[in-house]
């Protein structure tokens, strides 16, 4: 794929999809400890998640720029990001007092994720090359 834009859309898409899968799976295996387990790990990574689609929106909205322009999209991105995560995992653990350790875990997993599509990613493009 020779453009840059969509070649990031399309992995921040898959991480997006991942992170999701990666969730839900842990909110299952939490469900054995309890509902309010996998709910918190239903939060955990869902925030991780929504916060990683909203910088991927962030980084990519606008096409093809400038090095700078791209650059700052960029980090408005991961700052938002950020936000959204450390405000998801604060409302789940100190406002709804859902269970800490399933929190970290779906945000963990969730992030996770992120990494498993970036390893497909370059693996699958190493093979084109």
């Amino acid at each position: 794929m020779s453009n840059p834009v969509a070649a990031g859309r399309q992995l921040a898409q898959r991480a997006t999809i991942l992170q999701v899968g990666a969730t839900l799976a842990t909110a299952l295996v939490c469900l054995m400890s309890g509902p309010s387990a996998a709910l918190g790990a239903l939060v955990g990574g869902g925030s991780m998640a929504l916060g990683n689609g909203i910088a991927a929106l962030r980084t990519f909205s606008g096409g093809v720029a400038s090095g700078e322009a791209w650059l700052g999209r960029l980090l408005a991105g991961m700052a938002m990001k950020w936000i959204v995560v450390v405000v998801g995992l604060y409302l789940a653990m100190a406002i709804w007092k859902l269970p800490p350790l399933a929190v970290l875990a779906g945000a963990a997993m969730a992030a996770t994720g992120n990494l498993l599509a970036a390893r497909q990613w370059n693996r699958g493009r190493l093979r084109e090359s």
